[in-house]
């Protein structure tokens, strides 16, 4: 069955149902067409929810997900067929929680997983299986900035609608920072066999490419802008970089690395994004603005999986347990909040009528995955334990 012939009709029994203000308390929710079509409420708010009936939460948006390459390549040097690591990653995401995903496709520089080439054969690969997958699933391109090669070829993507978020990526560092071009270094080292000669050399070509980068990069965010597409910044760290997003349309900053870039960007009304593992965690792992602060001082408006779908169900109730907000404003990071940066706030992210069943049932609330026994994406039931 595609995910977008759903059952004409399912109804729930009575749950405790997480609204965007609260909870509440359903005596039954209707699906049908794949839409919520009637909540019917014994009480529209309550201050505690009632531990004997199960919970009816907004499924979770997942804006920037890469964990998949570890179904792609689980060891360095292995390699897995693509249309697998595909079907296994989207039973992953299910079993999370996650209704809907940016499948987060690094279009850089590397040969190998990270190139075009797989770029090309991922998207391929999602647009032909779209109808099978589970979870509703995007194409979301981290385009790096010195990745100049091909770039009509990305025009056309966006151009013809098979994009539906763009980030703006430029992990390359400066040449006169030592720390961050060794750490650069190690770390590409883990994906590509190539002597210490030939990484410096395969450095200092990429370094010549900035200033063209620079310039596709105004080139493509200016075209993202006039389809409709949303961008995303990455990884900012000064004001010059605030005042670029600005200038490029950016309506997400990914993981701004301090405080004050975060409330910048905040400030110019753009939505920051920061990573549920940092606030699983306990920390950044690369030493940069913890989640828990920029929750804390009201400076994130969603949280993504990262690297790791399942901490993204676990980081709202942690961000509860640690008083950094109430658990329903923690859900609001995972449902309604991407929804509301992404634009699609008017079709998912929150439990009202008319609104995809994009829904998770609980049978307690842990902060466990295994608590999850149904998930339904457009209505359609994907997940159903015992």
């Amino acid at each position: 069955m595609s995910q977008f012939s759903q059952p004409l009709q399912h109804r729930t029994g009575p749950v405790n149902l997480l609204t965007p203000s609260g909870w509440a308390i359903a005596d039954q929710v209707v699906l049908e067409h794949g839409r919520i079509a009637r909540i019917h409420l014994i009480d529209s708010q309550v201050d505690t929810p009632d531990s004997s009936l199960p919970y009816l939460l907004p499924g979770m948006i997942d804006s920037h997900g890469d964990a998949f390459e570890r179904e792609i390549s689980p060891r360095s040097g292995s390699a897995f067929p693509l249309d697998l690591a595909l079907a296994t990653n989207d039973h992953l995401l299910v079993g999370a929680g996650i209704t809907t995903f940016y499948f987060s496709i690094t279009d850089g520089f590397e040969p190998g997983m990270r190139s075009r080439e797989t770029v090309r054969e991922l998207m391929n690969l999602v647009e032909a299986h779209r109808d099978q997958l589970k979870c509703d699933t995007r194409i979301h391109i981290r385009h790096e900035q010195v990745n100049t090669r091909d770039h009509r070829e990305l025009c056309e993507w966006l151009e013809a609608g098979r994009i539906d978020l763009l980030s703006l990526n430029n992990h390359l560092p400066q040449p006169d920072n030592e720390k961050k071009v060794k750490r650069f270094k190690t770390s590409i080292s883990r994906r590509l066999k190539m002597t210490d000669a030939e990484l410096d050399h395969f450095i200092d070509e990429l370094q010549a490419h900035r200033d063209l980068g620079m310039e596709q990069l105004s080139e493509l965010s200016a075209l993202a802008r006039r389809q409709g597409i949303p961008i995303a910044s990455h990884d900012d760290e000064s004001m010059e970089d605030v005042a670029r997003a600005e200038a490029f349309g950016v309506s997400i900053a990914e993981f701004p690395l301090t405080l004050e870039v975060a409330r910048a960007m905040g400030d110019k009304g753009i939505s920051v994004l920061v990573g549920a593992p940092n606030l699983v965690r306990g920390g950044s792992h690369v030493g940069a603005l913890a989640a828990a602060d920029a929750i804390h001082h009201q400076s994130a408006d969603l949280l993504c999986s990262d690297y790791h779908y399942a901490s993204l169900f676990r980081a709202p109730f942690v961000a509860a347990e640690n008083g950094l907000c109430t658990f329903p404003e923690a859900w609001n990071l995972v449902s309604a909040g991407p929804a509301k940066a992404l634009g699609i706030d008017s079709k998912t992210g929150s439990i009202e009528e008319g609104k995809d069943a994009d829904l998770l049932l609980l049978d307690r609330l842990d902060g466990s995955p295994l608590s999850i026994k149904r998930v339904w994406v457009k209505g359609r039931p994907v997940l159903s334990v015992g």
